[in-house]
């Protein structure tokens, strides 16, 4: 290579390294350093005023006296196991429905979409307490019955429950990934099994899920991860608390509790460290299963 060319890959270079200086001081400054900074500070006693103190495995001790840590994760595995097969089900059969070809598809698809764009916002965690609250649209309805509501939301024996409704109204976004995978099975395989004499649950059974197994592998493992990290939703409907009773105490409020109410940093630190190895221990978990399961064209 001659030196003039050896000159312009030098100037090239530099230009690129310029162009991505931007998104490596993000990636160091903006995600990488708070991470380091977190696993440092979960072994530290630290309440955001003094300087950190290293304490050892005095958090990880903490963590098996912890009472309400035990309550939140009681909590976050009941909203996780519940609501995320319940999302999925409700999101397959109407990707199903979808499937069938009907008119306006694109308004309706994108009509069911836009839960899921919503569900996490403070409006409709506000929203949400309105409906399921004491005085709320549910119990209006239901008086219009001669059935007495309740409070729906300061009930310890509801109040999980209306979070995960709200979970599974959020459908839209496993939905149009669902609608996309069906659309790539071929119609000649309902088409052969009709001929052999399959019910429409047969061909569901045989066919759909078989072809469509990635799809609600990689949709799982998305909704697992996200109902995990679920907190605007029990924040808002609790105002904070977690209550009643703690009945909707999230992981994730909890630890926002422990770090920004109590002050405790180091040990929210290392609160979300744990967060982080039970998600990676459930997504090792799926695609160990998922050698049982899945099936890909391969």
């Amino acid at each position: 290579m001659n030196a003039p060319a050896q000159l312009r890959r030098k100037r090239d270079n530099k230009a690129a390294f310029l162009f991505l200086l931007p998104w490596f001081a993000g990636l160091t400054l903006v995600t990488a350093g708070p991470v380091v900074a977190s696993l440092v500070l979960g072994f530290t006693d630290y309440n955001l005023i003094q300087a950190p103190e290293f304490n050892g495995l005095e958090n990880v001790r903490r963590m098996l006296s912890d009472e309400r840590l035990h309550q939140a994760l009681r909590v976050t595995f009941s909203y996780v196991c519940v609501s995320v097969p319940l999302q999925l089900a409700a999101a397959l059969g109407l990707a199903m429905l979808l499937d069938r070809g009907l008119r306006g598809l694109a308004f309706y698809r994108s009509a069911f979409y836009l839960p899921s764009l919503l569900g996490s916002s403070v409006a409709i965690a506000v929203l949400w307490r309105q409906v399921f609250g004491a005085e709320g649209l549910l119990n209006q309805v239901l008086g219009l019955f001669g059935v007495e509501g309740r409070g729906w939301i300061s009930d310890p024996r509801t109040a999980l429950s209306t979070l995960i409704v709200l979970n599974v109204w959020t459908f839209g976004a496993p939905m149009v990934i669902f609608l996309a995978g069906l659309r790539q099975i071929p119609v000649m395989y309902y088409e052969a099994a009709a001929v052999d004499g399959a019910s429409r649950w047969t061909q569901f059974r045989r066919i759909t899920v078989p072809l469509l197994s990635p799809i609600i592998f990689f949709n799982l493992v998305l909704q697992i991860i996200h109902a995990f990290q679920a907190f605007t939703q029990a924040f808002v409907v609790s105002g904070g608390t977690g209550g009643p009773s703690d009945s909707t105490l999230f992981y994730t409020l909890y630890l926002y509790q422990r770090g920004f109410n109590n002050f405790d940093m180091g040990y929210a630190s290392a609160l979300a460290w744990l967060l982080l190895l039970i998600i990676a221990a459930f997504t090792a978990l799926n695609f160990w299963v998922a050698k049982r399961w899945v099936f890909y064209d391969d």
